[in-house]
């Protein structure tokens, strides 16, 4: 059998049908490979055959012994059993206890003068050691050598727990593995020699072994190192080789030009840029300058002026006489992003038109909600060439939208945009664009190695000079309703002092399909989880309580998703012209609104929310020079994971730190899976959030074999492990990154 397809035989050759089916459908494990490469969780020690002489506390111990007497005892008023057996091995004696259901096989089993092997941790119960519901298995006395060969094989070994499922149980899952283990000979290993000897790593059929069926802790320890490289490196040679195809594409050099549009702009900015957005501009303008497209993502806190780089790099390539798009997620955010940067730009921003600059270009919006009117004129100025710049949301991809020369690509909020929207933008130039990806989460190093691995990334880590500090507390709302009633005290109080407040709720709350469809859901899970939880609080509702309740006489709006375009646009224009005092909204504010004289935020039910969310929320205020307010208000139980989480975020106003604190609780699943679900279906024994070394280390390695090999002819089991990792799915995402 040659060496790939023993590892790509169906299970269903090996293990019959049933047991196949049940592996595919619930473990999604459908060959041989997979099996293989489906690794024990944990693994349960049964230590050495101790003598009972030598018991030390606190241990797992395996001893062989024979029963002397066994009784059930009766406690609680007859309501409950125990079965006590005493056992001797010539050295000392011991006694096990089982309780409850777990008494019957025992009792039937370990009679006076069987002999057995017991596995268990020695604990001291009325000074006596001694060990609670071990497990055992009974010795045929009849046959010596069987005896010794099981007690060998029971005693020294390291079980492996699996991942398993309610239809089939860790055992069955190893004696599953253990038919197929002879395969493991047959892996393909994908690390090149020199590599694998260089480092020193286990062979991977060898590691393969000692993962399933360790001798010792060591073997386990050895076959982990080896195939969280092997998972690590995998994926960073596909990303590697991504960057490099990508270094080969052709683009237009947009090098900046003296006296022109941002030499202007930059002349007219009433600040200087922190050290950050300088660092950050010059290699964006180092990529922009070369003739292979630029793929760049941006990461940056929330107000750390990430729009502001963005619009300077816009700025330099259309003084190289190319366009920029900037892309949204929202028509919301869009508009935001169109009116500050042409209250950036001023004059610059009304090239060819009346008291316009003679520098300056067009920025023109372009959305989905536009008046036919405005749209053609839209469309029109982009396929001539008069507007330099234009902001919109994925209307900007449709068909009919034509670009005179395409140069740069931004898009906002990555993780908000589908992979296949970006690629259409992409398409419209007449040579690939440069692309800026930005986004305000920030993303641990370690994510942003794997998932965004065929970026090359840049970080705003500094807060421009007069952004204000934010307090966040957490407002525990059943425990002490009276810290929710000062809460809107405090909000009144910054309205008093000439500011304006966001209060933010999980749900709109309106319309017969909302109320079947999410609040069903939000009933059924609360029900479920916890009898008395209720549907998370919803915008109208809460609205209609503070206008009439704790902020009446003030002016109250509401701002969500389903409102139309326009009247949303109006909400907004009047909350920042100050007009508005508290607008109560849904997460639409998350991204990109920008009212510098809103302070306070209330967030309901803060529990509802992810720990990245909240942070991003929180940054819509203290914008600024006023301190900012959050409050997070939640039901959660002082002990509970949720009320950890608010804690957490109340604590830092590091979004790095609590980026590394969300995916610790969450593990990598969710992170990973918004885009990449490739990438987590590879990951195994990696952990993205505690493997940094592993993956920066690979990422170093595979570089500079895809440098040296790009199409790594040199190394066909790497390409044959590669092939089989980037099925269609995965290929695709990596292509489109």
């Amino acid at each position: 059998m040659d060496r790939v397809s023993s590892f790509d035989e169906p299970l269903k050759k090996l293990l019959g049908g049933a047991t196949a089916k049940v592996m595919a459908e619930h473990l999604d494990l459908h060959t041989v490979g997979d099996l293989l490469h489906h690794y024990p969780r944990r693994y349960e020690e049964r230590g050495k055959l101790t003598a009972l002489a030598d018991l030390p506390l606190d241990e797992h111990v395996t001893v062989v012994a024979q029963v002397a007497d066994a009784r059930i005892l009766m406690f609680n008023n007859g309501r409950g059993k125990r079965l006590e057996v005493t056992l001797t091995d010539g050295s000392g004696r011991l006694q096990l206890v089982f309780f409850g259901h777990g008494v019957h096989k025992p009792h039937k089993e370990l009679l006076p003068g069987r002999q057995a092997m017991f596995a268990g941790k020695v604990s001291v119960f009325n000074r006596k050691m001694q060990l609670a519901h071990p497990t055992y298995q009974l010795l045929d006395a009849s046959d010596a050598d069987e005896a010794t060969e099981a007690v060998d094989a029971f005693a020294g070994r390291l079980l492996p727990i699996y991942p398993a499922c309610k239809q089939l149980d860790s055992w069955r899952i190893a004696k599953a593995v253990d038919a197929v283990l002879p395969s493991a000979q047959d892996a393909v290993d994908p690390l090149p020699a020199s590599l694998r000897e260089g480092r020193g790593f286990t062979p991977l059929p060898e590691a393969l072994l000692k993962v399933h069926r360790p001798q010792t802790k060591a073997d386990i320890e050895d076959a982990k190192a080896r195939l969280k490289w092997d998972e690590a490196f995998v994926l960073q040679v596909a990303l590697a080789r991504r960057r490099y195809a990508d270094t080969q594409l052709p683009a237009a050099a947009r090098r900046p030009v003296a006296d022109g549009l941002l030499d202007a702009f930059d002349a007219k900015l009433p600040f200087t840029l922190t050290e950050g957005q300088q660092k950050v501009s010059k290699e964006i303008f180092d990529d922009l300058a070369t003739e292979h497209p630029m793929h760049r993502l941006l990461q940056g806190e929330v107000g750390s002026g990430k729009t502001m780089v963005a619009l300077r790099a816009m700025l330099t390539v259309v003084d190289a006489g190319g366009q920029a798009a900037m892309l949204a997620p929202t028509e919301v955010l869009a508009q935001q992003h169109h009116r500050s940067i042409t209250e950036m730009m001023g004059e610059l921003a009304e090239g060819g038109m009346l008291g316009g600059s003679d520098r300056g270009t067009k920025v023109v919006l372009l959305t989905g909600s536009m008046g036919m009117a405005a749209r053609r004129q839209a469309l029109l100025d982009l396929v001539t060439g008069e507007a330099g710049i234009v902001i919109g949301t994925h209307a900007l991809i449709e068909d009919k939208v034509q670009f005179h020369d395409l140069g740069l690509v931004v898009v906002d909020e990555q993780h908000r945009f589908g992979v296949e929207q970006r690629d259409a933008l992409r398409s419209k130039g007449k040579q690939p664009p440069h692309l800026l990806v930005m986004t305000a989460t920030p993303i641990p190093r370690t994510v942003a190695m794997t998932v965004f691995g065929d970026l090359e990334t840049s970080v705003l880590d500094q807060l421009p000079a007069g952004r204000s500090p934010i307090a966040s507390h957490v407002v525990p709302a059943k425990d002490k309703p009276h810290f929710l009633a000062r809460a809107w005290e405090r909000v009144r109080e910054e309205v008093e002092n000439g500011h304006q407040a966001y209060v933010v709720c999980p749900r709109i709350g309106d319309d017969a399909e909302e109320a079947e469809g999410k609040k069903g859901k939000a009933k059924k899970k609360a029900t479920e989880e916890d009898p008395e939880k209720r549907p998370p609080l919803a915008v109208l509702e809460i609205a209609d309580e503070l206008r009439k309740g704790a902020l009446a006489g003030l002016t109250v709006e509401v701002l969500h998703g389903r409102m139309h375009p326009d009247e949303k646009d109006d909400v907004m224009r009047r909350f920042a012209a100050g007009d508005v005092d508290v607008l109560v909204a849904t997460t639409v504010i998350e991204v990109g609104v920008n009212v510098p004289n809103a302070t306070a935020m209330v967030i309901m039910d803060a529990d509802r929310f992810g720990v990245s969310q909240l942070h991003q929320l929180r940054g819509r205020v203290g914008r600024g020079s006023a301190p900012g307010l959050c409050l997070l208000v939640s039901e959660a139980h002082e002990a509970s994971p949720a009320r950890a989480r608010l804690s957490a975020v109340a604590a830092t106003l590091d979004g790095f730190e609590l980026s590394r604190i969300d995916l610790e609780q969450r593990r990598e699943g969710d992170v990973l899976g918004q885009a990449q679900s490739g990438v987590r279906s590879s990951l195994r024994v990696l952990t993205v959030i505690d493997d940094e070394e592993v993956i920066a280390a690979a990422r170093e390695e595979a570089v500079a074999i895809v440098a040296a090999d790009p199409e790594l002819e040199h190394l066909p089991e790497l390409r044959t492990v590669l092939a089989a990792l980037l099925d269609k799915d995965r290929e695709e995402y990596l292509d489109k990154g």
